[in-house]
C-alpha cells in the first residue's frame, strides 16, 4: 500500500504527529520534498522529538526512513538532528535511514542569499524562514546545484566547488554586494558533514521500487500544506516545492508508482506561520487566547504562528488539490475552553458572498464570514473512543465533515501518540 501524509492547510497541522502514530501500520516511511524549512514535533513514551529533515517514522525502530531525491539537504542540520536523535537513544543506521544520491544540497551560500534578499526586502519580504530553500531550488533548476551522490566521489565533486564559487560570488558579490564566498570553505564544509552522511546515500528509488514489489507498505511524508505549494498555493507566499500528495511519488523516486490512498491532515482551527493572506485570521485579545491555547509557535523558527477559526473555504480547496481520501483532525482538545466556536463558512469579496478558494490576488480583498456553533467546554483529552466524546464535539466533527466534503477517519485529543480517537 502506499499512502501520503499531506497537509490541508497552510503547513504546522500536526503532521509529525499522525505520522508517528501511522506509522506503526508501514514498513518505510519517506519524505518526498523541501528542506529544514518547517518541524514536524512528536511526542512518545520517549520523549518530546522536533524533526527538520528526518522522517517522523524514525522514531520506530523497525521502521526503514527515505529521504527523497525531491528534497533539499542542509547537511550540517542534517548531522545535528541525527546527533541529538543518537542522544536519545535513537538508532540511527543506514539499514534505517537511506537518502537519495539525487537530493540536493542546501550550501552555506544559499542561507546567505536567502538572508541578504530577505534584508534587501525589508518590509515587502516574503517571511522566508531563512534557511537557503528557495535559492537552493533555484539552484537546482539552474542546473548549478551538488547533490548527495556526489559525496560518494570526493574528487570529483571538489573540482565542480570552484566553478560553482566563482558563479555563486556574482549574485553574492556583484549584486548584494556581500563578502565573497571562499571555495576553501566550501570544501571544508563537504569534508565535516559530507563524509558523515556518505554511508547513508543510496539509489532509493530502486530500494522503494523493490520494496513495493515484495508487498511493503510505504508511507509518504509531505513538509508544509497544499497553501504553500509552489503551484497551487497562496504564491509568491508559499514554499519552493511541490506539497501535494501527486509529488510524493515523484520526490520520493519513484514516480512509475501511484498512491493508493491520500490522509490529509488538518487542524481543529486555523494556523499559518509566515507572510501572506490569511482571511479567517483573528487578531489582538482573540488570537492570543487562542495561540497560546494551542501553543501555537513553530517548531523550526519559534515565530509565533497566526492563528483563526476552522476556514472552510480554505480547507476545501486543500482537500481537493490533496486528492484526500480522509482526514485527521488535529488539536480538538484546545477548542475546549470555548462555550461558542466560530467557524470561516464563506468570504465576502466585493460584497459578493464566495464559496470557493479564489485566485491569490484578490484574498487580500477578501473577508471572512463567520457562524458559530456550540462548544463542548469541557476536557476531551482522556477520550479514546468516539462514545467517550461529547454530543457538541461529534457534532462539531460531522458539521466540518459535510461542509468539507471528506470523512474524518482521527480526531486527535492530546499530543501523545496514544492520544486519538478513530471515527470509523
Amino acid at each position: 500500500m502506499l499512502t501520503s501524509i499531506c497537509g490541508i492547510n497552510w503547513g504546522d497541522e500536526g503532521k509529525g504527529r499522525m505520522v508517528d502514530l501511522l506509522s506503526e501500520k508501514f514498513d518505510v516511511v519517506c519524505r518526498y520534498q523541501g528542506g529544514n524549512n518547517a518541524g514536524h514535533t512528536v511526542i512518545n513514551e520517549r520523549g518530546k522529538f522536533i524533526l527538520n529533515l528526518l522522517p517522523s517514522g524514525i522514531l520506530r525502530e523497525e521502521v526503514v526512513n527515505v529521504m527523497g531525491n525531491g528534497m533539499v539537504i542542509d547537511i550540517k542540520h542534517l548531522c545535528g538532528e541525527i546527533a541529538k536523535l543518537r542522544e536519545a537513544g535513537i538508532k540511527i543506521t543506514p539499514e534505517n535511514l537511506k537518502i537519495s544520491d539525487r537530493a540536493v544540497i542546501t550550501m552555506p551560500y544559499n542561507v546567505l542569499q536567502d538572508c541578504l534578499e530577505e534584508d534587501r526586502l525589508a518590509g515587502k519580504k516574503f517571511g522566508s524562514t531563512r534557511r537557503g530553500i528557495a535559492p537552493v531550488y533555484a539552484d537546482k533548476y539552474y542546473k548549478k546545484a551538488f547533490r548527495m551522490g556526489e559525496l560518494l566521489n570526493p574528487d570529483r565533486l571538489y573540482k565542480r566547488v570552484a566553478d560553482i564559487v566563482e558563479w555563486k560570488n556574482l549574485t553574492v558579490v556583484g549584486g548584494y554586494k556581500a563578502e565573497p564566498v571562499k571555495t576553501e570553505d566550501i570544501i571544508a564544509y563537504f569534508e565535516e558533514f559530507g563524509k558523515q552522511l556518505a554511508p547513508y546515500v543510496c539509489d532509493v528509488g530502486l530500494y522503494l521500487t523493490q520494496a513495493h514489489a515484495q508487498g511493503k507498505n510505504i508511507m509518504f511524508e509531505a513538509q508544509l500544506g497544499a497553501m504553500r505549494d509552489i503551484d497551487f498555493g497562496i504564491h509568491p507566499y508559499t514554499s519552493s516545492s511541490s506539497t501535494i500528495a501527486a509529488y510524493a511519488p515523484i520526490g520520493a523516486g519513484v514516480p512509475q508508482l501511484q498512491l493508493d490512498n491520500s490522509v490529509g491532515i488538518m487542524k481543529a482551527y486555523s494556523t499559518c506561520v509566515g507572510e501572506g493572506p490569511f482571511t479567517a485570521e483573528y487578531f489582538g485579545e482573540d488570537a492570543k487566547f487562542l495561540r497560546d491555547l494551542g501553543g501555537e509557535y513553530g517548531a523550526a523558527t519559534g515565530r509565533p504562528r497566526r492563528v483563526g477559526p476552522f476556514d472552510i473555504v480554505a480547507s476545501r480547496y486543500g482537500i481537493r488539490c490533496q486528492g484526500a481520501t480522509e482526514i485527521a483532525l488535529t488539536k480538538m482538545d484546545v477548542l475546549s475552553a470555548y462555550e461558542e466556536i466560530e467557524v470561516c463558512v464563506a468570504y465576502e469579496l466585493n460584497g459578493e458572498i464566495i464559496h470557493e478558494f479564489p485566485f491569490v490576488d484578490v484574498l487580500d480583498e477578501c473577508k471572512p464570514v463567520f457562524k458559530k456553533v456550540k462548544g463542548w467546554n469541557c476536557d476531551i483529552s482522556a477520550c479514546r473512543k468516539k462514545e467517550d466524546l461529547p454530543k457538541e464535539a461529534l457534532d462539531y466533527v460531522k458539521y466540518l465533515e459535510e461542509a468539507c466534503g471528506c470523512k474524518i477517519k482521527y480526531v486527535s485529543v492530546g499530543a501523545e501518540r496514544d492520544a486519538y480517537v478513530e471515527m470509523y
